[in-house]
């Protein structure tokens, strides 16, 4: 009633709510309550959690993000709060599979078989390709995903689907974790990973490979749902190549990396879950 007496009388307003004016008035004048006033409180918390979060995080992560900074708060009443500031993940919820597995190439087992779980870093990642628009034309990107932290080691983006770009970035995220022989690289039966080049560069480094199998994108669960990430919150246009590398950057290596909490590691980022296993 208070909202719209600019526009009706208090006396028109009580008459179709079945209210009293007099108890209008006590409501209005009436202190507000302890319950009132922390939810007025919670409420600039999450929109704070909100937008640093660029409107990417639900209610399941800002309340873990409360409750971390000792809240003690439900889910629930987080995403009525939410729901009652107009405040929505904008997260997308489909997104579609680009793998070309029509060559002659060998096609290795499945050894992964689904299993997501990897108990210590450098064990196993997992790795796919997928296309971006980039001013009128397609781009490629491809990441390489450590399955321990969802942390994704290596990543290229390409004007080709040469071979060359994803034997580059698979020889990076080696370089860049100094990782043991007998890794596990899983990905779809593409012919990116199924030629020789991409098979010789495994063999040479020791590394072992999984691939999903046919038309069975279930198989590579994790890259699949990054790129779906991806898209939903970065987008997946760019108006040329420079802006899409800065975006890129910033998106994987600040962003996602050590910003994005997952809800498999704990609602912790990927860096902050391998530094936490660390110090364990």
């Amino acid at each position: 009633m208070k909202e719209y007496r600019c526009l009706f009388s208090v006396e028109r307003m009580a008459c179709v709510l079945g209210v009293t004016r007099s108890g209008y008035y006590a409501w209005l004048t009436r202190p507000q309550s302890k319950r009132s006033k922390e939810n007025m409180q919670l409420k600039v918390e999450i929109r704070a959690l909100y937008a640093k979060s660029k409107k990417r995080s639900g209610s399941p992560k800002i309340a873990d993000a409360l409750k971390k900074s000792g809240k003690n708060i439900s889910r629930k009443r987080v995403a009525r709060l939410m729901q009652e500031d107009g405040l929505r993940s904008c997260i997308r919820k489909k997104y579609r599979v680009t793998t070309n597995s029509r060559h002659t190439f060998p096609v290795a087992p499945n050894l992964l078989d689904r299993n997501f779980s990897v108990d210590r870093p450098n064990q196993v990642v997992v790795t796919d390709i997928t296309y971006l628009r980039v001013n009128k034309c397609w781009m490629y990107l491809v990441v390489f995903i450590d399955l321990f932290s969802r942390m994704v080691v290596s990543w290229e983006l390409s004007e080709t689907l040469s071979h060359q770009f994803v034997v580059e970035a698979f020889h990076r995220a080696l370089w860049k974790r100094k990782t043991p022989r007998g890794l596990m690289v899983h990905s779809d039966r593409g012919v990116q990973y199924a030629c020789d080049a991409f098979r010789d560069a495994l063999a040479k480094t020791g590394s072992i490979q999984s691939m999903s199998r046919k038309g069975n994108c279930w198989d590579n669960a994790v890259a699949e749902s990054f790129f779906h990430l991806l898209k939903s919150e970065l987008g997946e246009t760019f108006n040329n190549k420079e802006i899409a590398y800065q975006e890129l950057f910033q998106y994987i290596e600040i962003d996602y990396n050590r910003h994005r909490t997952h809800s498999t590691l704990g609602y912790y980022s990927p860096v902050d879950f391998e530094m936490l296993k660390k110090c364990a």
